[in-house]
């Protein structure tokens, strides 16, 4: 499977959240799709909040937006590492900038706020990062999942089938 239109690039950090990079990775290949990780360059195995380790794929300076049909940006403490890279930032920026799907889950959406792109957007994120989504420019709701154009956000782990329901809807409409 090497067409570009089955891949979707997952973002890696340190302290990622173990469900929320996992439970999606294992449903996108199940849905026949190419989960790409992607790090910041800095090293090849990232550890998750609980020890799980998880190998890169591809660095981010080597990455294309248009190689990937989306990005999904797990939790956990990782996405205020991820947002310290601008690499990462733009491109999730180009990423939502080309209509392409990005969905993000439980503190994902800082990333979102560090790329600047959730102006007059519908959103949803881990409760620890509303306020932060909300100067953003976003209108916060708390559901499980907010779907608003490219945009899927979720706030937990225990909304991850919700999450992922949606973000294979939003492939499948594609």
């Amino acid at each position: 499977m090497n067409d570009p239109a089955d891949k979707i690039a997952i973002f890696v950090e340190d302290d990622y959240e173990d469900m929320e990079l996992w439970y999606p990775y294992y449903r996108l290949k199940e849905a026949s799709f190419e989960p790409v990780v992607i790090g910041p360059g800095t090293k090849q195995t990232f550890r998750s909040k609980h020890g799980i380790e998880a190998n890169v794929d591809i660095v981010i300076d080597r990455a294309k937006v248009e190689d990937y049909v989306g990005l999904i940006i797990p939790g956990g403490f990782a996405p205020d590492r991820m947002r310290r890279h601008p690499s990462m930032n733009e491109f999730a920026k180009r990423t939502f900038d080309s209509g392409r799907m990005i969905a993000a889950i439980c503190h994902g959406p800082s990333v979102l706020v560090s790329a600047n792109v959730l102006e007059g957007r519908k959103v949803t994120s881990f409760h620890s990062i509303r306020d932060d989504v909300i100067n953003a420019g976003a209108m916060y709701l708390d559901k499980e999942v907010v779907v608003d154009g490219n945009l899927i956000t979720s706030r937990r782990p225990e909304d991850l089938p919700a999450f992922m329901k949606a973000i294979l809807e939003h492939l499948a409409e594609r």
